[in-house]
């Protein structure tokens, strides 16, 4: 894996500890967020290709919309 889909995961990681912080409900543990992180990680790479646009801006969109569910 390259270097930077490490820092991506890395960051979805932190907006997804955030979100469940913001949420008032205590995030799970590094493991199953780590899960979390590399599969909004991998649909954002895929909604990228498939429409175009920025991984970073889709990775935000996609935790808000996995928090809200």
């Amino acid at each position: 894996m390259g270097f930077l889909k490490n820092q991506q995961i890395k960051m979805a990681m932190r907006l997804l500890a955030w979100q469940y912080t913001k949420a008032d409900s205590p995030p799970p543990d590094n493991t199953q967020l780590e899960r979390q992180a590399r599969q909004l990680v991998d649909d954002a790479h895929r909604i990228a290709r498939q429409r175009g646009g920025n991984v970073l801006a889709i990775l935000k969109e996609m935790v808000t919309d996995a928090r809200r569910r």
